[in-house]
């Protein structure tokens, strides 16, 4: 496993003023859990690590949406950069 295998989406320079961004707090939840997973396809009875991913993803799942309550075309836009499915409506 590579550990910085992961492109970044976010230009440097846009990293270091926003690391607070909503953007910015998701795009990292999103490499720890692609990093996460790959560990977890090796190490199946890892289960602290599971459950940290649990956690990791819950919030990536709270920050994604506040995000798509208050800025829809933000909230798209990363969805879109970033690979991933969009929330499940309830």
């Amino acid at each position: 496993m590579v550990k910085n295998s992961f492109i970044s989406v976010i230009p440097q320079d846009e990293k270091e003023k926003n690391k607070g961004s909503v953007e910015f707090q998701v795009f990292s939840f999103t490499n720890k859990i692609r990093r996460l997973t790959s560990h977890l396809e090796l190490h199946k009875k890892d289960f602290l690590s599971q459950r940290g991913l649990r956690k990791i993803l819950g919030k990536r799942q709270r920050l994604l949406a506040y995000l798509s309550n208050k800025n829809r075309v933000r909230y798209k836009k990363l969805i879109s950069q970033l690979d991933i499915r969009e929330l499940k409506n309830r």
